[in-house]
């Protein structure tokens, strides 16, 4: 499993495992996925085996117990303090292959690299267990998560 900067070409696979993964909630549009990558490219990657992208990692610096809502394209960023997990999804296809190993320690040497103390995200559709295997708990978000599923869970990873 390699992990790469995502290309202009890599979005097609990347919408198609957006819809793979999730069930639960309504798919974010192609402009809203984008805008993450434009003001924070070098925190956005994907997964890939032999040539195919099976996987993507959407993150970018904000601000712990804020996170922003879905469906809303991001213009700039804030004086952060986290590193912000928008959306990480890997196909089936990579299960077995250590993508999220791989893609957790890259999030968390940028973190470093960035002096953010901590790694943030919502867990959504019961994912909150697999996230507390990677070192997260779950906090509290001073924002409504109503974008989000029924079962949003706001999660922070300390550094």
């Amino acid at each position: 499993m390699h992990l790469r900067a995502i290309k202009t070409e890599d979005w097609q696979a990347i919408l198609e495992i957006q819809a793979e993964c999730y069930q639960a909630l309504e798919p974010e549009p192609l402009h809203v996925l984008q805008s993450k990558w434009q003001v924070s490219p070098d925190s956005c990657f994907v997964m890939e085996k032999d040539g195919a992208v099976l996987g993507y990692c959407l993150a970018h610096p904000w601000v712990e117990a804020t996170p922003p809502p879905l469906y809303q394209p991001l213009t700039e960023l804030p004086d952060a303090n986290t590193l912000y997990l928008h959306d990480m999804a890997i196909s089936a296809r990579a299960q077995g292959l250590g993508a999220g190993t791989k893609a957790m320690s890259k999030l968390k040497q940028l973190a470093s690299h960035w002096s953010l103390p901590s790694l943030s995200l919502v867990a959504v559709q019961g994912a909150d267990s697999f996230w507390r295997r990677q070192g997260f708990e779950e906090s509290k978000s001073l924002k409504c998560l109503g974008s989000y599923t029924d079962d949003a869970s706001y999660m922070i990873c300390s550094l």
